[in-house]
């Protein structure tokens, strides 16, 4: 999960209504080519202009659900990130939206390898949800506490499933 050499140059979309957010992540992602966007108007404004790589959008304040259906369109490949929205429901509704990935902002100082991770599946014809889900399933573990895939474990047993293929 570790070749970030992926991201050379690539051009992403990057989503957040906090500035310090984004600065950050213009940081974590010199290697890159990146647009921001403090609101979700001025995303959607980017996205009729321009293409795009990948994205990485913040859930809360930029509704960042609605701008994944329009990357989905796109076939952009996006990352969710959120502090607000973590929750094993949010965790859920973004992977049955088709988030990419789903990275608690405790994890940002990692976003250039989720995006590898990202770039790297969908060069090979895959959704990177095995990759990252594991990197990241013990903070959601830690956060959601035992059991938390209980209540839908149809879909997380599913979910896992798929992983393994």
């Amino acid at each position: 999960m570790d070749d970030r050499r992926i991201l050379e140059g690539k051009r992403i979309l990057v989503v957040d209504d906090e500035p310090d957010i984004l600065e950050t992540l213009e940081e974590l992602l010199f290697m890159c080519r990146i647009h921001t966007a403090g609101s979700f108007e001025a995303a959607v404004d980017l996205l009729k202009t321009n293409t795009y790589d990948a994205a990485v959008f913040d859930i809360m304040g930029v509704e960042g659900y609605q701008l994944l259906e329009i990357t989905r369109r796109l076939n952009i490949p996006t990352l969710m990130l959120t502090a607000h929205a973590l929750t094993p429901e949010n965790l859920k509704t973004a992977i049955e939206k088709g988030a990419d990935a789903y990275v608690p902002k405790d994890k940002l100082v990692d976003i250039s390898l989720f995006a590898a991770d990202v770039l790297t599946a969908r060069k090979q014809g895959r959704q990177a949800n095995a990759g990252w889900f594991s990197f990241v399933r013990p903070v959601f573990d830690k956060l959601f506490g035992p059991g938390w895939k209980k209540t839908d474990q149809d879909f997380w047993d599913a979910f896992e499933k798929r992983q393994k293929e």
